[in-house]
């Protein structure tokens, strides 16, 4: 007599094959270490075998997959821990601290990395008439349980791949469907906020945006919060609420990491640096950067050279 697998069983075997198939693909598309760009158009997969040290970057608006290992992403004071078993967004470009764990060169960690457009976004939301988003700010980064739907269409996008010529036909129709899976699934309000003109996190998107291209000029709350249209205690609190830092903090995040970028690729003395990105005082920005680094500039610079 045959005993059926209950659909609970029937569908993590599926999602295991499914799994098991996506760390295949990515392992066969990364050759060597590091991040790898695709043909396919904001696709990415990275692969990474040797312990690395905790890595200070921004996340910009993407979806994020694990196909083997885990990682730790510390946002502000948060900290979202990831493997398999769930999915990364985040909505708004976000300093932060990666550190990837439990990987060896036999089971690297292995991912991949999908960009995500506002424009594409709020175009869907219109033409399929799925409900406005709240206006409500909420964090620009979120976790969720990934299921079967998603999985199979980000399975299918990395699966275009061994079909190069089908890229420039499918790539945007399965484009459209992961970005309908996550508007869809639980927390998909809080993305599809990017892409509602008028709402606190879309107005808070644009400061950032402001902050970034600003980042060396002295910071003005008044005049980020004329230019996004709101008030001054109204941008300190949606900000916060998305990016889980002030205006100030995030202005610090951007002005060291870029000092740190300018000492490493352009061989800038530390005094140099900090001035190109702001500083008035170098002794500001030098505990600035140790707090947030973990050494002095000197000291850290010479620890990456030697990687």
């Amino acid at each position: 007599m045959d005993i059926q697998a209950s659909p609970d069983a029937a569908q993590q075997a599926r999602f295991d094959r499914q799994l098991a198939e996506l760390v295949e693909l990515i392992e066969r598309f990364t050759d060597h270490e590091g991040t790898h760009e695709t043909p396919v158009p904001g696709l990415y997969l990275h692969r990474i075998s040797r312990p690395v040290a905790p890595h200070h970057g921004f996340a910009h608006p993407a979806l994020a997959v694990i196909a083997q290992c885990s990682k730790k992403i510390l946002v502000g004071e948060e900290t979202y821990v990831y493997d398999p078993s769930s999915y990364l967004v985040t909505s708004v470009n976000l300093p932060c601290v990666s550190q990837i764990v439990g990987m060896t060169p036999e089971h690297p960690y292995l991912s991949m990395r999908f960009d995500l457009d506002a424009e594409k976004i709020g175009a869907l939301m219109h033409e399929a008439a799925l409900p406005p988003a709240p206006q409500e700010a909420s964090r620009g980064l979120f976790l969720s349980r990934i299921g079967l739907p998603l999985l199979d269409a980000v399975l299918r996008l990395v699966r275009l791949l061994e079909t190069p010529e089908e890229i420039p036909i499918l790539a945007p129709l399965l484009e459209r469907e992961i970005l309908y899976r996550l508007i869809v699934d639980g927390q998909g309000a809080r993305l599809s906020q990017i892409a509602l003109a008028g709402s606190h996190t879309h107005r808070i998107a644009k400061a950032i945006s402001w902050l970034r291209d600003n980042y060396d000029q002295p910071l003005r709350i008044e005049t980020i919060a004329r230019n996004v249209n709101m008030s001054a205690s109204s941008l300190h609190h949606h900000f916060k609420a998305v990016t889980a830092m002030s205006p100030l903090q995030y202005q610090k995040q951007l002005r060291l990491q870029e000092a740190r970028r300018l000492m490493l690729s352009e061989v800038l003395d530390a005094a140099t640096a900090s001035h190109r990105v702001g500083y008035e005082s170098a002794s500001q920005f030098s505990r600035e950067y140790r707090r947030l680094f973990g050494a002095p500039p000197v000291r850290d610079i010479a620890k990456l050279r030697a990687v």
